[in-house]
């Protein structure tokens, strides 16, 4: 008793120095477990999952992969890493070049794009194969083995909780009249879940391996195929099997282990059985792209391991606390934060990119885009976990030499990064995608916040090449206007991508972006003692405002004349937004204009058709501009692309159940409206100060 009593004094004496001034330390555990997921019944969108960034593993309400096909058309039961990929076979010998069509955008020269071609041919066939492989895959289902006629609604007194403290997914359920418990846990640096089960029931456990559908959008598995893959057992004793999975030229293995008395059988193709004779079965299941080695980890080695790494997670990383604010909101707000803390952890956290649907089920084949990237993983650096970020950034020096070949086969200078893409960084064919260029500044504005969250020699070294190569793209892809005197950015795609390429000029976005991402490479150039380059001095000096019409409102291109007259142009991303909110306010741009912008598209926008991302996007802009009560409203509007599911994850439509840039938006989003961004001095300036909003927080830090 007097320990805990003098453990209490001791807290209320340790204050902090954080955004509000001085407060009390955030109990860290209480924030986090209020905030964990409890699921009571079914229902086909609120699965869970554990995962450490290279790995995720989801279930449904039995705490295993039971009932597939319930989910398929909700958040699907995933198993998925960075490494598990596969390509279907390419008897006709396409070659990417085959993709390419040639393009004259008044640059003086012709550039070749990876599209998509509407006439038949080897082209058309070319792009398809490309678009389609590598894919992603569903490395295997691992379930409770129940009757073929067993119905998930048989499934009774659920009590299933996801424990982010400990990240830990706790069930409890009947079946059949009898009772189960079960544990699920992800070994926080290997692709290995383990479950320790309680049932009198002694149900078998059931590893299913399916063959790959290279859906654009769905689970990846193919039941039907039987006949195109092979699964076998490499060596089994009485306590651990090996199982090798052989699909075309991609193989992997499976090894499981486990304790209690268990007996494992074929039960049919690619379906192995795991039978325990005992009240208690723990298991461990691998999955590796090489021949494991023997050694062996208990269930409860794992449970201890996961448990220090989220605990570590939650107590190093920064943390925001809603419980002293008033307004009816801020309960929803906070689940939020907390939840998408987690989903970013084990779904976008990896050593390649993530997809924008993580490593819970496919969407564009399972490839990622860079693009998206930002949205995805600038909150590491800001939320105090900024290794999480170095660990994915890292992967744009493999893709660097691929990056080369595109800019060389336009014509430009240095590196053009992809936008949808695999681990071995080939572009995918597109007839949007090969034309953006807003993911050409991210490598950089992501450096950067390294950088601020570390600034050290190794980080510059480590980045500062791919930061110049970069703005080497950036330079020679802006076109001087001999007749005007200034840059102009056009034949390309903007953010908003209900533009075309060959009518577009100066977007805003990407505009503001060129100054700010620029600025950056040179401000690099001087911090490794390096010379500025003149060059690009001229061109920041000369760079064309943002286009504005006669109301004093920012153009979504300075050739949409009738932005404000054209659903066109008046749908998808407002990306005129990004251009102060993301980025600090620049010369290019008058406030007064970028705050009535806001306001019309507060009052007008077809907010039907815009995505999750969309929304911290607006309440950056509102922050910047002064508009708090706007930036919490853009966070917390009531639209069905900015609706959060039961486990947190960002609903879009039918398609695209989750999406993670919303997720991650969010957090950056809350980052800026706490901590601010350089040269802000007001305390928490994205909240009102009506006093319903006294947030408190820890360790985040500002934006650029």
């Amino acid at each position: 008793m007097m320990k805990t009593l003098a453990a209490y004094i001791a807290a209320l004496l340790v204050w902090t120095a954080c955004g509000d001034g001085k407060q009390s330390v955030i109990d860290r555990e209480a924030l986090v477990e209020r905030n964990s997921p409890v699921v009571t019944a079914f229902d086909s969108l609120a699965s869970l999952s554990v995962g450490n960034g290279e790995f995720a593993y989801t279930v449904d309400i039995t705490g295993l992969q039971t009932f597939p096909d319930n989910y398929s058309k909700g958040v699907p039961l995933g198993t998925q890493s960075q490494w598990g990929w596969h390509s279907f076979a390419n008897p006709e010998h396409l070659t990417p070049e085959e993709t390419l069509k040639e393009y004259d955008f008044g640059r003086g020269k012709k550039e070749l794009y990876a599209t998509q071609f509407k006439e038949k041919g080897r082209q058309q066939d070319a792009a398809n194969w490309f678009r389609v492989n590598p894919h992603r895959l569903h490395l295997g289902i691992v379930g409770f083995d129940v009757k073929e006629d067993t119905d998930i609604e048989q499934v009774t007194d659920i009590h299933q909780k996801l424990c982010l403290w400990d990240g830990k997914i706790e069930s409890r359920f009947k079946l059949n009249g009898e009772d189960y418990q079960v544990e699920t846990v992800c070994h926080p640096s290997s692709d290995m879940i383990a479950a320790h089960i309680t049932s009198k029931a002694h149900t078998g456990i059931c590893f299913r391996f399916p063959y790959p559908t290279g859906g654009h959008c769905d689970d990846a598995c193919n039941w039907e195929a039987v006949d195109k893959h092979t699964t076998t057992i490499v060596t089994q004793n009485e306590s651990s099997a090996v199982l090798k999975h052989t699909l075309d030229s991609t193989e992997y293995y499976i090894t499981l282990h486990w304790e209690g008395k268990a007996t494992l059988n074929e039960k049919a193709k690619h379906c192995f059985v795991l039978t325990p004779m005992d009240d208690k079965l723990a298991f461990t299941c691998a999955f590796t792209s090489e021949a494991p080695s023997t050694q062996t980890v208990t269930v409860e080695q794992i449970q201890e391991e996961a448990k220090n790494y989220w605990n570590s997670f939650w107590k190093e990383g920064a943390a925001v606390d809603f419980s002293a604010c008033t307004d009816s909101r801020a309960k929803e707000l906070e689940r939020r934060v907390v939840l998408s803390q987690y989903l970013l952890a084990i779904q976008s956290a990896g050593t390649t990119p993530p997809q924008e649907t993580g490593l819970t089920y496919n969407s564009w084949f399972g490839k990622f885009h860079l693009e998206m990237i930002w949205w995805h993983e600038a909150q590491f650096a800001l939320w105090n976990r900024s290794n999480l970020l170095d660990r994915t950034l890292a992967w744009y020096e493999k893709a660097e030499p691929m990056a080369r070949q595109i800019a060389q086969r336009q014509g430009f200078d240095g590196v053009r990064w992809m936008k949808m893409t695999d681990p071995s960084g080939t572009e995918a064919p597109s007839k949007v995608g090969s034309f953006l260029i807003w993911q050409q500044p991210h490598l950089i504005y992501l450096a950067e916040l390294l950088y601020r969250a570390d600034p050290t020699k190794e980080v510059l070294e480590k980045y500062n090449r791919l930061v110049q190569e970069t703005a080497e793209f950036m330079y020679s892809f802006a076109t001087y206007d001999e007749l005007e005197g200034r840059y102009v950015l056009k034949g390309a795609i903007p953010a908003q991508e209900t533009l075309r390429a060959a009518e577009t000029v100066n977007p805003p976005f990407e505009l503001s972006y060129w100054h700010f991402a620029m600025q950056t490479a040179q401000q690099w150039r001087e911090r490794m003692g390096q010379q500025r380059n003149l060059e690009w001095d001229e061109m920041l000096d000369k760079l064309s405002p943002l286009a504005y019409n006669a109301d004093g409102l920012y153009l979504a291109a300075e050739t949409a004349t009738d932005t404000y007259k054209d659903i066109r142009y008046t749908s998808d991303h407002m990306a005129v937004l990004g251009s102060v909110g993301i980025l600090p306010m620049n010369k290019l741009i008058r406030e007064d204009y970028m705050k009535n912008t806001l306001h019309w598209i507060w009052d007008n926008w077809n907010w039907g058709k815009t995505w999750g991302w969309d929304y911290p996007m607006t309440a950056m802009n509102a922050a910047r501009l002064g508009e708090p009560e706007k930036a919490v409203g853009a966070l917390l509007m009531d639209k069905r692309t900015n609706t959060y599911l039961i486990n947190g994850h960002n609903y879009q439509d039918g398609r695209l159940r989750i999406y993670l840039p919303g997720n991650g938006g969010l957090l950056t989003a809350i980052a800026m409206m706490c901590a601010g961004w350089d040269g802000c001095t007001e305390t928490n300036p994205g909240f009102p100060k009506d006093g319903t909003w006294n947030v408190r927080w820890e360790g985040l830090k500002p934006l650029p």
